[in-house]
């Protein structure tokens, strides 16, 4: 074994894949070796700048090595420093066999394939080169990089993505504390990676397109080389004579994607023809693993966007709730997820919160949870109950396969009764925070998962007091390696009470309170993707909703419009009434013609005037343009020129159709 490789302290010694030249590494040659003739197991073990040592024997030559500081770089660590071997001297002595090549290649191709992003895995081919294989190394890839079978189109423009190389001191400068003082000072050896050119189109039919295209590595000095350097690195940029210069192309599954040049420095021993061979497994290793990094970050990168359009972009605000939400993904290696949050407007200024979590993290997953996300919405429009709801996703899960499982909070807020609807798949319990500062975990019936199938899912109504805020999370919140889940979920009860005694009385702000919420995450509480969707109830007082039953007799309207006109009495708001009873009859008639139960009336006044007329007839009224000649099919017309917003939606027992309008402005 060689001595450089002997004498290495532990700390380098670990780090076997990296930086083990004596399990693998091409050995240049030692300079005392060269300079005397001698064996260079010895010789290698020289000084640490890796400069031609004196004669000395195997054993001076170690303690010398054992005994000198470490020497303090820059670009990058020294060879010894490293655990390498020093360059080779001037005569290119003692080159290293093909059982040490084949255990460098071993060991960089190892540190090149840790890598999993793009600078990763470049930056391993630069760590794993220099100063064992090579002095210098310039690293070029193509600009934009192609993905799959992704066909580019215009030029072939390289880019510069990373050089390293020697530290100066090691190149020969900065060397003026030598032991005598009258001694020649070495002449510095020229910056071999700097002053490269940072971008290169290859021209069509070019040298440097031809050697991409033969794909194999040649030296500097051949033909080929000759013209393609000049026009890769500048023609400013002088190249080592010889054979000191490596050239590669680098090839990915399809396609080259860049190319590779190694440099030697003057004083070093020139490369072989079995460095060729080298240099073709570490392109070659490289264009994989560059391949494969963008083709991963291309699918994160999709993933993420899939999952993040199927979140809503913002949050209602119906009336008599305050919401809230936060996202945050996983770790990088696996953020892809099937969490997700949702606030459905319903009839009535009611409101419905979702919360669920796919399981499992891949696209599949975001997928999923995007197809349950448009199912809820779809059940929501239609006003189903809450454990109806659970029901039918549970059967579209069991539509898309097998295994495919979710958890699920859905609950329906009422501001006028103020109450709560609450029906569970699986999902953690959400938490009530009261005004005063109490925190509840609301017993909840936990019910099986979505997917699971051949399962009733029960529902309950709690109150839902002006002031207290409902906490709706997913496990990744509350669960992680470090905790079980009802750990994680006391922690989160005793967080919302000391947040909430910061404010005393008066509920937390919300926006606030969820950045406390998340605050309660440690270093590994990251396993799993978060959603959070938090809720303020403020509820309508019972003095702002006017609420009647009416049967459906031609009198009906005539009644309708005196009780509007006394509602809006009582409230101050006598500007709206002309406008207000003509579309309340409008409505009314429709409602009377085709109903058989009775009609409901309810006017709420909040930021709005909101008039709602619900009957048990399931079709919609549709807004057309009626002919002079028609009678009717104008009452629509009316109220959509009139209403500041008006609509229809259909209920389980009918529909609603109703309209607002906006209030005089010293009642706002």
């Amino acid at each position: 074994m060689p001595a450089a490789a002997a004498e290495r302290t532990p700390a380098v010694a670990a780090d076997n894949d990296a930086r083990e030249p004596a399990a693998g590494a091409p050995q240049p040659e030692g300079a005392a070796g060269a300079a005397n003739g001698g064996n260079g197991d010895g010789a290698r073990a020289a000084a640490p700048t890796g400069h031609p040592t004196g004669p000395e024997d195997a054993d001076g030559a170690r303690a010398a090595a054992a005994s000198a500081p470490a020497a303090e770089t820059t670009a990058h660590p020294g060879p010894e420093a490293a655990g390498h071997p020093g360059p080779a001297g001037p005569d290119g002595a003692g080159h290293p066999g093909g059982g040490e090549r084949l255990r460098f290649v071993g060991a960089a191709t190892r540190r090149i394939a840790r890598g999993i992003d793009l600078d990763e895995i470049v930056l391993g081919l630069c760590r794993a080169t220099v100063p064992t294989f090579a002095d210098a190394i310039l690293v070029y890839l193509r600009d934009p990089l192609p993905v799959g079978d992704e066909r580019p189109v215009g030029p072939v423009v390289l880019r510069l993505r990373r050089t390293d190389q020697l530290p100066e001191h090691v190149r020969g400068a900065g060397e003026g504390d030598t032991a005598d003082p009258g001694a020649e000072r070495p002449e510095p050896v020229p910056d071999l990676a700097g002053a490269a050119a940072e971008r290169c189109e290859v021209r069509i039919g070019g040298p440097l397109a031809e050697v991409l295209r033969g794909v194999r590595p040649v030296f500097g000095d051949s033909s080929a080389a000759r013209a393609a350097l000049p026009e890769l690195l500048g023609d400013e940029r002088p190249v080592p004579d010889r054979q000191r210069t490596i050239l590669a192309p680098l090839r990915g599954r399809r396609r080259v994607i860049g190319a590779a040049v190694f440099v030697r420095r003057p004083d070093r021993a020139a490369f072989e023809n079995d460095d060729l061979l080298v240099a073709a497994q570490l392109a070659t290793h490289t264009a994989l693993g560059v391949d494969k990094a963008v083709l991963y970050g291309r699918e994160v990168y999709i993933a993420d966007e899939l999952q993040r359009t199927m979140l809503p972009d913002s949050l209602p605000q119906p009336t008599g709730v305050r919401l809230a939400s936060r996202y945050l993904p996983a770790a990088e290696t696996a953020r892809v997820g099937g969490d997700w949050y949702d606030a459905i407007p319903l009839p009535g200024n009611r409101v419905a919160l979702v919360v669920g979590d796919v399981m499992g993290h891949s696209m599949t997953s975001a997928a999923i949870m995007g197809q349950l996300r448009t199912t809820a919405q779809t059940l929501a429009g239609l006003d189903l109950p809450p454990a109806e709801v659970l029901h039918h996703l549970d059967e579209q899960a069991q539509r898309l396969g097998s295994d495919r499982m979710a958890t699920c909070m859905y609950a329906v807020y009422d501001p006028v009764a103020h109450r709560i609807v609450i029906a569970n798949a699986g999902h953690p319990p959400p938490i009530l925070l009261h005004r005063g500062g109490r925190a509840e975990v609301l017993r909840v019936p936990p019910g099986a998962p979505i997917g699971v199938g051949g399962v009733d899912f029960e529902a309950v109504e709690l109150d839902a007091p002006a002031g207290a805020t409902l906490l709706l999370y997913t496990d990744g919140l509350v669960e992680s390696r470090l905790r079980d889940v009802w750990t994680g979920i006391e922690q989160l009860r005793e967080r919302l009470i000391e947040t909430a005694r910061l404010t005393g009385p008066n509920p937390p702000p919300l926006e606030p309170l969820c950045d406390e919420v998340l605050g309660m995450l440690g270093p590994g509480d990251r396993d799993d993707d978060i959603a959070l969707l938090a809720a303020r109830f403020e509820g309508i007082a019972p003095s702002d909703v006017a609420y009647w039953f009416l049967d459906p007799r031609p009198q009906t309207a005539r009644q309708a419009r005196r009780l509007a006109r006394r509602a809006l009495t009582r409230w101050g708001l006598e500007e709206l009434t002309d406008a207000v009873e003509l579309l309340v009859s409008e409505v009314i008639t429709n409602a009377v013609r085709y109903a058989e139960r009775p009609i409901t009336l309810r006017l709420l006044r909040t930021d709005v005037l909101r008039c709602e007329v619900g009957d048990d007839v399931p079709q919609l009224p549709r807004l057309r343009q009626a002919r002079p000649s028609d009678e009717g099919g104008r009452g629509l017309y009316l109220v959509n020129r009139l209403a500041r917003r008006w609509g229809a939606t259909r209920l389980s027992t009918g529909k609603v159709v109703w309209f607002e309008l906006a209030l005089p402005s010293h009642a706002r």
